[in-house]
Protein backbone atom coordinates (compact mmCIF):
# COMPACT_ATOMS: atom_id res chain seq x y z
CA UNK A 1 0.00 0.00 0.00
CA UNK A 2 1.42 3.39 -1.03
CA UNK A 3 -0.28 6.30 0.72
CA UNK A 4 0.40 9.91 -0.22
CA UNK A 5 -1.20 13.31 0.08
CA UNK A 6 -3.15 15.34 -2.46
CA UNK A 7 -2.36 19.05 -2.10
CA UNK A 8 -4.64 21.68 -3.60
CA UNK A 9 -3.24 24.78 -1.85
CA UNK A 10 -6.86 25.53 -1.02
CA UNK A 11 -7.68 29.08 0.04
CA UNK A 12 -10.32 28.93 2.76
CA UNK A 13 -12.57 31.95 3.50
CA UNK A 14 -10.70 34.64 5.40
CA UNK A 15 -7.28 33.35 4.40
CA UNK A 16 -4.67 34.91 2.15
CA UNK A 17 -3.14 33.17 -0.83
CA UNK A 18 0.33 33.12 0.73
CA UNK A 19 -1.14 31.36 3.77
CA UNK A 20 -2.64 28.66 1.56
CA UNK A 21 0.66 28.11 -0.25
CA UNK A 22 2.63 27.99 3.01
CA UNK A 23 0.28 25.31 4.34
CA UNK A 24 0.71 23.35 1.09
CA UNK A 25 4.50 23.39 1.39
CA UNK A 26 4.50 22.49 5.07
CA UNK A 27 2.08 19.62 4.55
CA UNK A 28 4.45 18.14 1.96
CA UNK A 29 7.47 18.48 4.23
CA UNK A 30 5.58 16.80 7.08
CA UNK A 31 4.44 14.04 4.70
CA UNK A 32 8.06 13.07 4.11
CA UNK A 33 8.87 13.28 7.82
CA UNK A 34 5.89 11.04 8.62
CA UNK A 35 6.86 8.26 6.20
CA UNK A 36 4.24 8.81 3.52
CA UNK A 37 4.94 7.68 -0.03
CA UNK A 38 4.14 10.71 -2.17
CA UNK A 39 2.75 14.20 -2.57
CA UNK A 40 0.45 15.04 -5.50
CA UNK A 41 0.01 18.70 -6.45
CA UNK A 42 -3.01 20.26 -8.12
CA UNK A 43 -2.95 23.36 -10.30
CA UNK A 44 -5.71 25.89 -10.90
CA UNK A 45 -5.99 29.37 -12.37
CA UNK A 46 -7.88 32.45 -11.22
CA UNK A 47 -9.85 30.70 -8.42
CA UNK A 48 -9.39 30.28 -4.64
CA UNK A 49 -10.33 26.59 -4.96
CA UNK A 50 -6.56 26.14 -5.37
CA UNK A 51 -3.99 28.92 -5.62
CA UNK A 52 -1.11 26.95 -7.18
CA UNK A 53 -1.04 27.90 -10.89
CA UNK A 54 1.89 25.63 -11.79
CA UNK A 55 2.15 22.17 -10.28
CA UNK A 56 5.55 21.60 -11.89
CA UNK A 57 6.98 24.77 -10.32
CA UNK A 58 5.75 23.78 -6.87
CA UNK A 59 7.01 20.24 -7.49
CA UNK A 60 10.48 21.64 -8.19
CA UNK A 61 10.47 23.47 -4.87
CA UNK A 62 9.33 20.40 -2.94
CA UNK A 63 11.77 18.06 -4.67
CA UNK A 64 14.52 20.42 -3.61
CA UNK A 65 13.33 20.46 0.00
CA UNK A 66 12.89 16.68 0.32
CA UNK A 67 15.13 13.66 -0.15
CA UNK A 68 12.94 10.57 -0.31
CA UNK A 69 9.29 11.25 -1.09
CA UNK A 70 7.86 11.09 -4.62
CA UNK A 71 6.32 14.34 -5.90
CA UNK A 72 3.77 14.37 -8.69
CA UNK A 73 1.37 16.70 -10.47
CA UNK A 74 -2.35 16.04 -10.14
CA UNK A 75 -2.57 17.35 -12.66
CA UNK A 76 -0.72 19.51 -15.16
CA UNK A 77 -3.45 20.70 -17.54
CA UNK A 78 -2.31 19.95 -21.11
CA UNK A 79 -4.71 22.27 -23.02
CA UNK A 80 -3.17 25.25 -21.21
CA UNK A 81 0.46 24.61 -22.18
CA UNK A 82 2.63 23.27 -24.95
CA UNK A 83 3.37 19.54 -24.53
CA UNK A 84 7.04 20.06 -25.44
CA UNK A 85 7.48 22.73 -22.78
CA UNK A 86 5.85 20.43 -20.22
CA UNK A 87 7.99 17.52 -21.40
CA UNK A 88 11.15 19.57 -20.94
CA UNK A 89 10.10 20.46 -17.39
CA UNK A 90 9.24 16.85 -16.60
CA UNK A 91 12.58 15.57 -17.88
CA UNK A 92 14.42 18.23 -15.89
CA UNK A 93 12.61 17.35 -12.65
CA UNK A 94 13.06 13.63 -13.26
CA UNK A 95 16.81 13.93 -13.80
CA UNK A 96 17.59 16.41 -11.04
CA UNK A 97 15.49 14.60 -8.41
CA UNK A 98 16.97 11.16 -9.03
CA UNK A 99 13.74 9.85 -10.54
CA UNK A 100 11.32 11.03 -7.82
CA UNK A 101 8.98 12.99 -10.10
CA UNK A 102 5.66 11.77 -11.51
CA UNK A 103 3.88 13.73 -14.23
CA UNK A 104 0.11 13.61 -13.91
CA UNK A 105 -1.73 15.16 -16.86
CA UNK A 106 -5.34 15.88 -17.67
CA UNK A 107 -7.51 17.95 -19.95
CA UNK A 108 -8.96 20.15 -17.22
CA UNK A 109 -12.32 21.80 -17.73
CA UNK A 110 -14.02 24.27 -20.10
CA UNK A 111 -12.77 27.22 -18.07
CA UNK A 112 -11.74 30.74 -19.04
CA UNK A 113 -8.14 29.50 -18.70
CA UNK A 114 -8.47 28.29 -22.30
CA UNK A 115 -9.14 31.85 -23.43
CA UNK A 116 -6.37 33.41 -21.38
CA UNK A 117 -3.68 30.95 -22.47
CA UNK A 118 -4.88 30.74 -26.05
CA UNK A 119 -5.73 27.05 -26.23
CA UNK A 120 -9.38 27.65 -26.98
CA UNK A 121 -12.29 25.26 -26.60
CA UNK A 122 -10.95 22.91 -29.29
CA UNK A 123 -7.87 22.20 -27.18
CA UNK A 124 -10.18 21.00 -24.41
CA UNK A 125 -12.75 19.14 -26.49
CA UNK A 126 -10.55 17.60 -29.21
CA UNK A 127 -6.87 18.28 -28.64
CA UNK A 128 -5.96 16.17 -25.61
CA UNK A 129 -5.02 12.93 -27.48
CA UNK A 130 -2.65 14.77 -29.84
CA UNK A 131 -1.06 16.70 -26.97
CA UNK A 132 -0.59 13.54 -24.91
CA UNK A 133 0.99 11.69 -27.85
CA UNK A 134 3.46 14.53 -28.46
CA UNK A 135 4.34 14.67 -24.76
CA UNK A 136 5.02 10.92 -24.66
CA UNK A 137 7.17 11.11 -27.78
CA UNK A 138 9.21 13.90 -26.19
CA UNK A 139 9.85 11.79 -23.10
CA UNK A 140 10.85 8.75 -25.16
CA UNK A 141 12.78 9.79 -28.28
CA UNK A 142 16.07 11.61 -29.00
CA UNK A 143 14.51 13.82 -31.71
CA UNK A 144 10.89 14.87 -32.23
CA UNK A 145 8.91 16.66 -34.94
CA UNK A 146 5.37 17.96 -34.67
CA UNK A 147 3.09 16.73 -37.43
CA UNK A 148 -0.39 16.96 -35.89
CA UNK A 149 -3.36 19.24 -36.42
CA UNK A 150 -2.44 21.56 -33.57
CA UNK A 151 1.31 21.18 -33.24
CA UNK A 152 3.50 21.39 -36.32
CA UNK A 153 7.26 22.02 -36.21
CA UNK A 154 10.50 20.75 -37.74
CA UNK A 155 12.44 17.98 -36.06
CA UNK A 156 14.43 19.16 -33.04
CA UNK A 157 16.73 17.51 -30.52
CA UNK A 158 15.32 16.51 -27.13
CA UNK A 159 17.44 18.17 -24.44
CA UNK A 160 17.70 17.02 -21.72
CA UNK A 161 16.85 13.40 -22.46
CA UNK A 162 14.64 11.86 -19.78
CA UNK A 163 16.50 8.54 -20.08
CA UNK A 164 19.84 10.07 -19.05
CA UNK A 165 19.25 9.50 -15.33
CA UNK A 166 22.50 8.68 -13.53
CA UNK A 167 22.59 5.43 -11.60
CA UNK A 168 19.69 3.05 -11.16
CA UNK A 169 16.21 4.35 -11.77
CA UNK A 170 13.38 4.58 -14.28
CA UNK A 171 14.22 5.52 -17.87
CA UNK A 172 11.81 8.45 -17.73
CA UNK A 173 9.28 10.08 -15.43
CA UNK A 174 6.10 8.20 -14.69
CA UNK A 175 3.14 9.64 -16.61
CA UNK A 176 -0.34 9.33 -15.06
CA UNK A 177 -3.60 10.37 -16.76
CA UNK A 178 -6.56 11.86 -14.89
CA UNK A 179 -9.60 9.93 -16.08
CA UNK A 180 -13.21 11.03 -15.66
CA UNK A 181 -14.90 9.35 -18.63
CA UNK A 182 -14.74 6.07 -20.59
CA UNK A 183 -13.01 7.94 -23.42
CA UNK A 184 -10.15 9.10 -21.19
CA UNK A 185 -9.90 5.65 -19.57
CA UNK A 186 -9.52 4.04 -23.00
CA UNK A 187 -6.93 6.62 -24.07
CA UNK A 188 -4.82 5.92 -20.96
CA UNK A 189 -5.19 2.17 -21.55
CA UNK A 190 -4.08 2.39 -25.18
CA UNK A 191 -0.87 4.05 -23.99
CA UNK A 192 -0.43 1.67 -21.04
CA UNK A 193 -0.52 4.62 -18.61
CA UNK A 194 -1.89 4.47 -15.06
CA UNK A 195 -5.01 6.45 -14.18
CA UNK A 196 -5.65 9.04 -11.49
CA UNK A 197 -9.27 8.63 -10.36
CA UNK A 198 -11.09 11.46 -8.60
CA UNK A 199 -12.22 11.78 -5.01
CA UNK A 200 -15.87 12.06 -6.08
CA UNK A 201 -15.87 8.41 -7.28
CA UNK A 202 -16.86 5.55 -5.01
CA UNK A 203 -15.25 2.13 -4.99
CA UNK A 204 -17.78 0.59 -7.38
CA UNK A 205 -17.24 3.29 -10.00
CA UNK A 206 -13.46 3.05 -9.64
CA UNK A 207 -13.58 -0.73 -9.96
CA UNK A 208 -15.60 -0.36 -13.17
CA UNK A 209 -13.02 2.10 -14.56
CA UNK A 210 -10.15 -0.24 -13.70
CA UNK A 211 -11.96 -3.11 -15.44
CA UNK A 212 -12.54 -0.94 -18.51
CA UNK A 213 -8.86 0.07 -18.51
CA UNK A 214 -7.73 -3.54 -18.40
CA UNK A 215 -9.96 -4.65 -21.26
CA UNK A 216 -9.04 -1.62 -23.38
CA UNK A 217 -5.32 -2.17 -22.71
CA UNK A 218 -5.56 -5.76 -23.85
CA UNK A 219 -7.45 -4.75 -27.01
CA UNK A 220 -4.70 -2.20 -27.72
CA UNK A 221 -2.07 -4.93 -27.51
CA UNK A 222 -0.45 -3.88 -24.26
CA UNK A 223 1.80 -6.64 -22.86
CA UNK A 224 0.42 -8.75 -20.01
CA UNK A 225 3.09 -7.44 -17.64
CA UNK A 226 1.92 -3.86 -18.26
CA UNK A 227 -1.74 -4.76 -17.71
CA UNK A 228 -0.96 -6.66 -14.51
CA UNK A 229 1.59 -4.30 -12.97
CA UNK A 230 0.20 -0.84 -13.73
CA UNK A 231 -0.37 1.15 -10.53
CA UNK A 232 -3.41 3.40 -10.69
CA UNK A 233 -3.92 6.18 -8.13
CA UNK A 234 -7.10 6.82 -6.14
CA UNK A 235 -7.73 10.36 -4.89
CA UNK A 236 -9.64 10.90 -1.67
CA UNK A 237 -9.93 12.86 1.57
CA UNK A 238 -8.31 11.93 4.89
CA UNK A 239 -9.07 13.39 8.30
CA UNK A 240 -7.85 11.48 11.34
CA UNK A 241 -9.41 11.95 14.78
CA UNK A 242 -10.03 9.78 17.83
CA UNK A 243 -13.80 9.72 17.21
CA UNK A 244 -15.56 9.48 13.82
CA UNK A 245 -17.87 12.36 14.70
CA UNK A 246 -14.92 14.66 15.45
CA UNK A 247 -13.28 13.98 12.08
CA UNK A 248 -16.52 14.58 10.21
CA UNK A 249 -17.27 17.73 12.20
CA UNK A 250 -13.84 19.19 11.35
CA UNK A 251 -14.47 18.82 7.63
CA UNK A 252 -18.15 19.82 7.65
CA UNK A 253 -17.26 23.03 9.48
CA UNK A 254 -14.49 24.06 7.07
CA UNK A 255 -14.85 22.49 3.65
CA UNK A 256 -18.29 23.81 2.54
CA UNK A 257 -17.13 27.42 2.79
CA UNK A 258 -14.05 26.63 0.71
CA UNK A 259 -16.06 24.66 -1.84
CA UNK A 260 -18.71 27.36 -2.17
CA UNK A 261 -16.16 30.14 -2.58
CA UNK A 262 -13.82 28.15 -4.80
CA UNK A 263 -16.29 26.51 -7.16
CA UNK A 264 -18.39 29.66 -7.55
CA UNK A 265 -15.30 31.43 -8.92
CA UNK A 266 -14.96 29.14 -11.93
CA UNK A 267 -15.94 30.84 -15.19
CA UNK A 268 -16.61 28.82 -18.34
CA UNK A 269 -15.08 29.90 -21.63
CA UNK A 270 -18.37 29.68 -23.53
CA UNK A 271 -20.93 30.58 -20.87
CA UNK A 272 -22.23 27.02 -20.55
CA UNK A 273 -24.34 26.33 -17.48
CA UNK A 274 -22.70 24.58 -14.56
CA UNK A 275 -24.52 22.76 -11.79
CA UNK A 276 -22.63 22.99 -8.49
CA UNK A 277 -23.09 20.32 -5.85
CA UNK A 278 -24.46 21.40 -2.48
CA UNK A 279 -21.22 22.01 -0.53
CA UNK A 280 -22.42 20.55 2.78
CA UNK A 281 -23.96 17.47 1.18
CA UNK A 282 -20.84 16.94 -0.93
CA UNK A 283 -18.57 17.20 2.12
CA UNK A 284 -20.70 14.66 3.97
CA UNK A 285 -20.61 12.41 0.91
CA UNK A 286 -16.80 12.52 0.84
CA UNK A 287 -16.64 11.77 4.56
CA UNK A 288 -18.64 8.61 3.94
CA UNK A 289 -16.37 7.42 1.12
CA UNK A 290 -12.89 8.06 2.41
CA UNK A 291 -10.60 7.55 5.44
CA UNK A 292 -12.29 10.06 7.75
CA UNK A 293 -12.27 8.96 11.41
CA UNK A 294 -10.02 7.05 13.83
CA UNK A 295 -6.86 5.36 12.53
CA UNK A 296 -8.42 1.88 12.45
CA UNK A 297 -11.47 3.09 10.51
CA UNK A 298 -9.22 4.99 8.09
CA UNK A 299 -7.01 1.95 7.52
CA UNK A 300 -10.03 -0.29 7.00
CA UNK A 301 -11.48 2.07 4.39
CA UNK A 302 -8.22 2.21 2.47
CA UNK A 303 -7.88 -1.57 2.62
CA UNK A 304 -11.48 -2.01 1.46
CA UNK A 305 -10.92 0.29 -1.52
CA UNK A 306 -7.79 -1.64 -2.44
CA UNK A 307 -9.65 -4.96 -2.22
CA UNK A 308 -12.64 -3.76 -4.26
CA UNK A 309 -10.73 -1.89 -6.96
CA UNK A 310 -7.23 -3.35 -7.06
CA UNK A 311 -5.82 0.15 -6.50
CA UNK A 312 -3.08 0.35 -3.88
CA UNK A 313 -1.86 3.92 -4.37
CA UNK A 314 -3.68 6.79 -2.71
CA UNK A 315 -3.51 10.58 -2.96
CA UNK A 316 -5.42 11.94 0.03
CA UNK A 317 -6.43 15.54 0.61
CA UNK A 318 -5.27 16.37 4.13
CA UNK A 319 -5.88 20.13 4.31
CA UNK A 320 -9.67 19.93 4.74
CA UNK A 321 -9.58 21.67 8.12
CA UNK A 322 -8.09 24.77 6.51
CA UNK A 323 -5.78 25.18 9.50
CA UNK A 324 -1.99 24.85 9.32
CA UNK A 325 -1.41 23.18 12.70
CA UNK A 326 -4.38 20.84 12.26
CA UNK A 327 -3.16 19.89 8.78
CA UNK A 328 0.32 19.06 10.07
CA UNK A 329 -1.17 16.91 12.83
CA UNK A 330 -3.46 15.20 10.35
CA UNK A 331 -0.54 14.29 8.09
CA UNK A 332 1.50 13.05 11.05
CA UNK A 333 -1.31 10.80 12.25
CA UNK A 334 -1.88 9.47 8.74
CA UNK A 335 1.77 8.45 8.47
CA UNK A 336 2.44 7.37 12.03
CA UNK A 337 -0.88 5.79 13.07
CA UNK A 338 -2.71 4.70 9.91
CA UNK A 339 0.15 3.56 7.67
CA UNK A 340 1.45 0.91 10.15
CA UNK A 341 -2.00 -0.68 10.20
CA UNK A 342 -1.78 -1.28 6.44
CA UNK A 343 1.55 -3.11 6.48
Amino acid sequence: MRVGTFVLAAQFPGQGQGEALHRAVRSAEVAEESGLDSVWLAEHHFVPYGVCPSATTLAALLLGRTRRIRVGTAVSVLPNQHPVALGEQAALLHLTSGGRFSLGVGRGGPWVDLEVFGGGLDAYEKGFPEALELLLEWLDKPRVAGDGERYGFREVAVVPRADELLGDGPAGPEVVVACTSPKSVELAAEKGLPMLLGMHCGDEEKADMVALWRSAARRAGQPTEVVERVAHVSAGVAQIADRPADAVETLVKAMPGWLRQGLDAHVTIDGRHRVMRDPVAYTEFLCGLHPVGPPRLAADRLAATAERTGITRFALMVEGSGDLAATETNVQRLGEEVLPLLE
